[in-house]
């Protein structure tokens, strides 16, 4: 080997590292636009079991099917979004958000009437915090002067996600249109003896996304329902937006039901602000808790295992797993996109490594 050949080699390794180095660079600086090809392609693949209803069953035309499907989806989402003014308006009302002496003492009555409850005293429990080396209670370190800048940085956070909307609602619209639009996209990348394959690889996985996010649709629904049911019973305000809400951060695995329920039940008790503690908010509280763990158990023990074993043909442990991996590699985004991300591997590796012993064995339900 000639130092020339070496030479070549350490200029042609210092290029590609170069030129992936600067494709990541360019990826992270379209960043948002990634991020709206990635919202419009979950749209779509929810969407498309209703445009092919609309096409097959109904035999609308391609084009009028998907404009009702994206109208369908957008009155959804306005019918949501139209649901949380009265919570905003309530909660506001409430918590006197615009009062800050007002929150702060809200805050704590309900403390003090909590420690009272269970035989303790403020002393006792500032000396717990201070051993637990926190310097600052609850009650004293709580900031309360976030909230009027929170309130005025609002309309930039709406406008930039209006524009964020819009851009997601145009790309998906295409993207419903041509089902076959990021297909021929990404075969252009991709050699002529591997089209095949690829044009295989991603029919599947589009079937079984579809089928995942509409049982993840599924399941909050069931969630809501149970949440729903509850409050109502037991008479909180605005039940089916909080409702919606708690089940809604059930997209977040393991840590969005943890979330979920910590909302619904702080929301319960400042809903109940100037009740009296021991006969109102705290067997308010104790029912919100019982319904909250029927919901997961009715999700853990039935919606989850049904969806995974139905929809991306994996076992539940399997895909505990790779959502605790993914969630340590890459945190919460990571835990949310485990799975899709985790089926489409498994598909592609199924395509173009099917003898693999290995793989064999991870797809042999796909």
């Amino acid at each position: 080997m000639t130092s020339k050949t070496i030479a070549n080699g350490i200029i042609r390794a210092v290029g590609i590292i170069t030129g992936i180095l600067l494709l990541l660079y360019f990826f992270y600086m379209i960043r948002s636009v990634l991020a709206y090809l990635a919202a419009a392609a979950v749209i779509a693949l929810i969407g498309r079991p209703v445009v092919l209803f609309l096409r097959r069953r109904l035999n609308f035309p391609n084009t009028l099917a998907v404009i009702l499907t994206m109208i369908l989806m957008v009155g959804i989402l306005a019918g949501i979004l139209a649901l949380f003014i009265p919570l905003i308006t309530e909660q506001s009302k409430n918590l006197s958000l615009l009062n800050i002496d007002e929150l702060q003492k809200s805050i704590n009555t309900l403390y003090l009437k909590t420690t009272q409850y269970f035989g303790l005293s403020t002393n006792v429990v500032e000396d717990v915090l201070q051993d637990s080396e926190i310097e600052r209670n609850i009650i004293q370190g709580l900031d309360i002067g976030f909230v009027p800048n929170f309130l005025n940085s609002l309309l930039d956070i709406l406008s930039s996600a209006s524009i964020g909307l819009f851009s997601v609602l145009f790309i998906s619209f295409f993207f419903l249109k041509d089902s076959k639009l990021f297909q021929n996209g990404l075969l252009i990348f991709v050699p002529k003896t591997k089209e095949t394959g690829t044009v295989n690889s991603i029919d599947k996985i589009n079937n079984l996304l579809s089928r995942y996010f509409v049982g993840l649709l599924l399941q909050i629904f069931i969630l809501f329902v149970i949440y729903t049911i509850v409050l109502l019973i037991v008479g909180i305000e605005n039940a089916i937006v909080i409702a919606f809400l708690c089940a809604l951060f059930n997209i977040i695995p393991y840590i969005g039901p943890l979330i979920g329920g910590a909302l619904m039940i702080t929301l319960t008790m400042t809903s109940n602000l100037g009740a009296d503690f021991s006969e109102v908010i705290l067997p308010k509280t104790g029912y919100v808790l019982i319904g909250l763990a029927i919901g997961q158990l009715v999700d853990n023990f039935f919606s989850q295992p049904f969806i995974f074993s139905n929809s991306v043909k994996s076992h539940p442990l399997e895909i505990f797993l790779v959502i605790i991996i993914a969630g340590l590699l890459f945190g919460v985004v990571g835990m949310i996109v485990a799975v899709p991300g985790y089926t489409a591997i498994k598909v592609i590796l199924k395509e173009f490594l099917a003898e693999n012993k290995i793989v064999k064995s991870l797809t042999e339900n796909l």
